[in-house]
């Protein structure tokens, strides 16, 4: 058995979702041909050059050093190093993000454009805030019904579980999907990828917007509707309310309106 399976197999043992478990793999995958040599024998200098490619955003290096400090940690647990030169890798400062919601125009375009399941998918985005993972892992079986209506249950980043309220006509279009996944993916029992998930959500925006400026549209109309940050923190699923911040977009008259007051 190859250390990199071990480590899948740890992973796994741990609970890290799949999604996360295959990010690390592609990490490992790109490092390795690019280097000539084991991830086992890299040196900090090495890793160094690795976390520092010029061609790589802040974020994709701040992934990849997350990637390097969780495999060391397994390897230097399990003999395989005596040391971990990850955890010498100098934190990487990614700059504040600013949000990036489609706007009503391009949401209207998209709905539009799309089909009845595509329209499902953007509604689930907007509607709800889901990341495209969650979207593509909607079952009729995790909708339900309450009091004060219709919610879905979500499972996010981490296996974190959280319940999401959902518009009465929305919960009733998954309800009527019948059993199983919404998005069933053709080629496997299981559901749609991720992956392929954006690329259909993708293809009805204008180039170079993902499927992710649906949930920044939902945090955004979410908080300029309530101003309860703690409210939509929850909403999206976000362990930090720094990470909800990115996803709000403030109006432009509540800026407006502070600098007058400073103004007066």
């Amino acid at each position: 058995m190859s250390y990199i399976t071990r480590w899948e197999s740890y992973q796994r043992g741990a609970n890290i979702s799949r999604q996360t478990i295959e990010l690390r793999r592609y990490h490992i995958d790109r490092i390795e041909p690019d280097t000539e040599c084991s991830v086992l024998e890299l040196s900090l200098d090495d890793l160094l050059l690795v976390v520092g490619n010029p061609d790589w955003s802040p974020a994709t290096r701040r992934s990849y050093r997350a990637t390097l400090r969780a495999f060391f940690s397994w390897a230097v647990a399990g003999g395989l190093v005596s040391e971990s030169p990850a955890h010498k890798l100098p934190p990487v400062r990614v700059p504040r993000g600013m949000p990036r919601p489609a706007t009503d125009a391009e949401y209207a375009a998209a709905m539009m454009a799309a089909d009845e399941r595509q329209m499902l998918e953007l509604r689930l985005g907007n509607d709800c805030g889901l990341r495209r993972a969650e979207i593509a892992r909607v079952r009729p079986e995790d909708v339900t019904g309450d009091l004060t209506g219709w919610s879905l249950r979500v499972t996010g980043k981490g296996g974190h579980v959280r319940v999401v309220p959902m518009p009465d006509d929305l919960a009733q279009l998954v309800l009527a999907a019948g059993p199983g996944w919404v998005f069933p993916s053709p080629h496997r029992a299981t559901h749609l990828t991720p992956a392929h998930l954006g690329k259909i959500v993708s293809r009805l925006f204008p180039d170079g917007v993902a499927t992710h400026v649906l949930r920044h549209r939902a945090g955004a109309r979410a908080y300029a509707g309530t101003r309860d940050l703690r409210a939509v923190q929850e909403f999206l699923g976000h362990a930090k309310p720094e990470t909800t911040a990115i996803y709000t977009q403030v109006p432009a008259a509540s800026i407006r309106a502070v600098m007058q007051a400073a103004a007066a």
